[in-house]
C-alpha cells in the first residue's frame, strides 16, 4: 500500500471518470479525469486513478460518460425583464411596436416591478441559467437589487447585481430616474451591503450615456474605482447613441468617455456593437471590458467581438436576458457567436475557418471571468479556483457519433446536455433537476404574475 493510499486527504466532493476540459492556458484535457473539491475550491485535478488514490470523500459523482467543464459566465443580462419573455412578440401580433424597445417597453416594464416581482424574476432566471450550465451572471442594473441578490443567494448561483441608474432622459418613468447625488449614494450603499468577495456581490451601474449626465458618469466610475468594483453600462449599442453623443458633445461615445477620464478597467461595456477599429484599440489599451450579446447584436451591426477577443480586450458573452431570443442558454449564444463572427470576418474573404472551434466557449468562460474581474477565481478548472463545474452527458442526440468528447463540447453541446452543476463546491443541479428551488412552483407563480404585468404594459 502506498503512502498516499494509507493517508488519503479529505475532500468534500470528488468528481471521477469524466473527460475534463480545463480551459486553462495549456488547453488541458483529461480523458479519464478526476477533480477533488474542498472548502468550495478545486483542491486537485488529475487522472481519476490518482484522485481516487490520494483523496477520499463521502460525496462522489460518477461522471463516466460525461464532460466536465468550467461553468459558463453570462456577462450581460437583465433579471428584471425575465417575465417579459415573449411579451413583445405577442404584442406585435395586434399593434405596431414603438422604438427604441428599451425606452418604450423594457424600462417601463421594470418600473412596474415590486420587490417580490424581482425576487420571483431572479428565481426564474437563475434556475434556468443553472439548468443550462451558467454558473455566474453579471446583471446590467435593475430595480430592487437586494431582492435580486437574495434570489441569487437562495438559488445557489454566483453573480454580481447592480442598481438601475439614470439622472436624465426623455420618456423615462419618474420612478426610474433620480438625482445625481441619490444615484451615487444608492450605488455606494449597495456595494457596501453586498461586498466584493462573496458568491453574490454588487457592482455599480450606468444605464447608458444618454440617460446619464457627465457628472453622474464621472462620480459613479470614481466611486466604483475606489471600491474596486466594476461599472456595468451599455455602450455603442445603437446609431441613436452615437448621433446623440455627436450632437451633445461633438464626439463619438468612446472619445467622450476617454475625455471624461472614465474609459478605464473599471468600465464594463455591454454590446459594444458599433465600435470601430480605433475604438477597439482603445478598449484593448485601456482594458475596458465588453460583452458580445450574439442574439441581438447582429441586428444592430457587424459586432467586432472576434477582433476584440484577439486584440486582448476582456470580452465575454451575454444572453441580454430573455428578451433577445427567449433563452438564457449561453451555449446557444456561443453558437450564434461562431456563426455571426464567421459571417463578419470569414465569409467576405472566403475563410471558412475564421473562428476557432474553441474561441466562443473560451469567451463564455475565461473571457467572461476576465471581463468581470474574477479571472483569479473562476473561468477555468484549476487548483485554487472556485469549484464551479458543469457536467454534460454524451448520450444526447447531438452527441451521437462524435470522434471525441471535446469535439462534441466545443461544437455540438447545448444547455439541454447539462445534467449536474456545482457552484462554489455545492451541487445545485443533479440529474437535470435543480435542488435549491421548487422550479414548478416558481414557474407557475411567474406565469400568473406575467399575465398581470403584460396587461399593464399593453394599456
Amino acid at each position: 500500500m502506498t503512502k498516499a493510499m494509507a493517508n488519503p486527504q479529505e475532500a468534500d466532493l470528488l468528481v471521477l471518470g469524466a473527460t475534463v476540459i480545463c480551459m486553462d492556458d495549456e488547453d488541458t484535457i483529461l480523458s479519464d479525469g478526476g477533480i477533488a473539491v474542498r472548502d468550495g475550491t478545486i483542491a486537485a485535478i488529475g487522472p481519476s486513478a490518482t484522485i481516487r488514490e490520494e483523496w477520499r470523500s463521502k460525496e462522489r459523482i460518477d461522471a463516466a460518460g460525461s464532460v466536465a467543464a468550467p461553468g459558463l459566465v453570462d456577462t450581460h443580462m437583465h433579471v428584471g425583464q425575465t417575465m417579459m419573455r415573449g411579451a413583445l412578440q405577442t404584442l406585435a401580433r395586434t399593434k405596431q411596436l414603438r422604438v427604441p424597445f428599451w425606452r418604450e417597453y423594457y424600462v417601463p416594464f421594470e418600473a412596474m416591478l415590486s420587490p417580490e416581482d424581482m425576487y420571483l424574476s431572479g428565481q426564474l432566471a437563475f434556475s434556468s441559467m443553472l439548468l443550462s450550465g451558467t454558473t455566474t451572471f453579471f446583471e446590467a442594473g435593475g430595480v430592487h437589487p437586494d431582492h435580486m441578490a437574495q434570489a441569487a443567494v437562495d438559488t445557489g448561483i454566483r453573480g454580481q447585481v447592480s442598481r438601475n441608474t439614470m439622472d436624465v432622459g426623455s420618456r423615462i418613468p419618474e420612478s426610474m430616474r433620480t438625482s445625481t447625488d441619490v444615484a451615487v449614494k444608492e450605488n455606494i450603499e449597495l456595494v457596501e451591503r453586498w461586498p466584493r468577495g462573496s458568491r453574490v456581490s454588487a457592482a455599480m451601474s450606468l444605464r447608458q450615456i444618454i440617460t446619464s449626465t457627465p457628472e453622474l458618469v464621472v462620480q459613479i466610475v470614481g466611486a466604483a474605482a475606489e471600491r474596486e468594483v466594476k461599472v456595468h453600462t451599455h455602450l455603442v449599442e445603437g446609431t441613436y447613441e452615437i448621433d446623440w453623443c455627436l450632437e451633445q458633445h461633438g464626439k463619438r461615445p468612446v472619445d467622450y468617455l476617454v475625455d471624461l477620464g472614465v474609459f478605464t478597467p473599471t468600465l464594463h461595456a455591454a454590446h459594444s456593437v458599433l465600435a470601430d477599429a480605433e475604438d477597439v484599440a482603445r478598449y484593448a489599451r485601456h482594458q475596458v471590458s465588453a460583452c458580445h450579446c450574439a442574439f441581438g447584436n447582429y441586428s444592430i451591426g457587424h459586432a467586432p467581438a472576434l477582433h476584440m477577443w484577439r486584440a486582448g480586450v476582456p470580452i465575454g458573452l451575454g444572453t441580454d436576458g430573455v428578451n433577445s431570443h427567449g433563452t438564457l442558454d449561453l451555449f446557444r449564444v456561443a453558437l450564434a457567436t461562431r456563426i455571426g463572427q464567421q459571417a463578419v470576418y470569414g465569409t467576405p474573404v472566403h475563410n471558412r475557418m475564421a473562428v476557432g472551434a474553441q474561441e466562443p466557449l473560451r469567451m463564455a468562460t475565461r473571457g467572461g471571468a476576465r471581463a468581470m474581474g474574477l479571472d483569479r477565481e473562476i473561468g477555468s478548472l484549476e487548483v485554487g479556483k472556485r469549484a464551479d463545474i458543469i457536467l454534460l452527458g454524451t448520450d444526447g442526440p447531438d452527441a451521437a457519433g462524435y470522434a471525441s468528447d471535446d469535439a462534441f463540447f466545443f461544437q455540438g453541446a447545448s444547455g439541454r446536455d447539462v445534467h449536474t452543476v456545482v457552484v462554489d463546491g455545492a451541487v445545485v443541479v443533479k440529474d437535470r433537476e435543480i435542488l435549491t428551488v421548487d422550479v414548478a412552483e416558481v414557474r407557475a407563480k411567474a406565469k400568473e404574475r406575467q399575465r398581470v404585468l403584460v396587461q399593464r404594459l399593453e394599456a
